[in-house]
C-alpha cells in the first residue's frame, strides 16, 4: 500500500509539474520527494518479497491498514516539507506582503 500511495502521488505531482505555466510553485521539489519515496518503497518491496515469497501477495488486513497509514503519512510529510520550502522561498511575495501589512 505504501508503494501504491506514493507512486500515485508521484504520478499526480509529475502531471501537475509537466502542465505548469510557470515554476513559481516549485513542483519539481514535490516530484523529487514523491519519486524518492516511491523508489524507497520499491526497494523495500523487493526485499520483503525475497523474504516472504508468495506470502507477500496475501497480506493481513491489519498489515494493509498499517501500510496505508504509513503511505498517507509519507505523503503528508512530503507535502509539509514542500509547503515549508514554498513559504520560505515565497516566490510571489505573499508572505512578505502579509508581514509588512501586519507591522503597519
Amino acid at each position: 500500500m505504501t508503494l501504491l500511495i506514493t507512486v500515485f502521488a508521484a504520478i499526480i505531482s509529475t502531471i501537475l509539474w509537466y502542465n505548469r505555466k510557470d515554476d513559481s510553485m516549485r513542483l519539481g521539489i514535490l516530484c523529487f520527494l514523491f519519486w524518492g519515496a516511491s523508489i524507497m518503497w520499491f526497494v523495500d518491496a523487493i526485499f520483503e518479497y525475497a523474504e516472504l515469497k508468495a506470502g507477500y501477495f496475501t497480506p493481513a488486513l491489519g498489515d494493509m491498514i498499517n501500510d496505508a497509514y504509513l503511505g498517507l503519512s509519507v505523503v503528508a510529510l512530503a507535502l509539509v516539507i514542500w509547503l515549508v520550502r514554498l513559504l520560505i522561498a515565497d516566490p510571489k511575495g505573499s508572505v512578505r506582503a502579509a508581514l509588512k501589512r501586519e507591522k503597519s
